[in-house]
């Protein structure tokens, strides 16, 4: 048993080409499993969907046990945000067969899938270079993305109905992205007390989410790196000292010659 366990652990952590064939296949995983969830929102609940819903329930249960089995801190990993998504993800999924009623309160917790995207970041943290030179700008789009998609399954739960199909989904689509960049058209609103502060929410929310991307977009980017002497984690990408203490500094970089 802890020779499997080690096995494990150098597929999740390991160097060498397995296991970063391995850690690229999980987040090819995670990266469809979002796309799969936020596409299927809409549509109604069929045989097919159901045991589709199940087996990735079952795969998402293999791989959350796995990261848990070899963590130094089982406890720790409970607590994370994503590991907390994912168990209600899990728990909608498996659960959907045993109803025979509204599955509405399901399908917004399946969108807290895309939570899981900043698990993904993680790995890709560790895995690309290029992420780690672009991590500010590429948070900030997730942060953007996941708020849009995560809002528009609640708007479309809550103001329209599984029975609106996909045209309610796109209507849900449009009204939270009108309402965050305070466009306001009006033609989709709201006339609830409840549905009046999710729209105010979404307003004041978005604002900052765009705010957050414009300002990771357009100001000098910086990587990473946690200098050895006074911990300063944020450098430019051709530094060769720590601009706070001189310490020297050791970048990874694609091969270009620092000057």
């Amino acid at each position: 048993m802890t020779d499997l366990k080690s096995k494990i652990r150098r597929l999740y952590t390991g160097n060498s080409k397995r296991a970063r064939r391995f850690r690229y296949g999980l987040i090819t995983f995670d990266a469809l499993t979002i796309v799969y969830f936020i596409t299927t929102v809409a549509l109604p609940e069929t045989t097919t969907l159901t045991v589709l819903n199940t087996l990735l329930g079952i795969i998402i249960v293999i791989d959350f046990a796995a990261r848990l089995w070899i963590s130094h801190s089982p406890r720790r990993e409970l607590t994370r945000i994503y590991t907390l998504a994912d168990i209600a993800v899990v728990f909608s999924l498996l659960l959907a067969p045993f109803i025979t009623g509204n599955l509405a309160f399901l399908r917004v917790l399946r969108g807290l899938r895309l939570i899981h995207a900043y698990h993904l970041l993680r790995d890709l943290r560790r895995e690309s270079l290029f992420f780690r030179r672009h991590e500010d700008a590429i948070l900030a789009a997730v942060n953007l993305f996941v708020f849009i998609f995560v809002t528009t399954s609640i708007v479309f739960v809550l103001a329209f109905g599984e029975a609106a199909g996909l045209t309610g989904y796109v209507d849900a689509l449009y009204f939270t992205v009108a309402t965050l960049t305070t466009t306001g058209f009006g033609d989709i609103t709201m006339s609830t007390p409840g549905g009046k502060l999710l729209s105010v929410f979404i307003m004041v929310v978005g604002v900052a989410l765009f705010v957050q991307l414009a300002r990771a977009i357009f100001q000098p980017s910086k990587i990473k790196h946690k200098c050895p002497e006074c911990g300063l984690n944020r450098h430019e990408p051709d530094a060769i000292h720590c601009k706070h203490c001189g310490e020297p500094l050791k970048i990874e970089t694609e091969g270009e010659t620092q000057g």
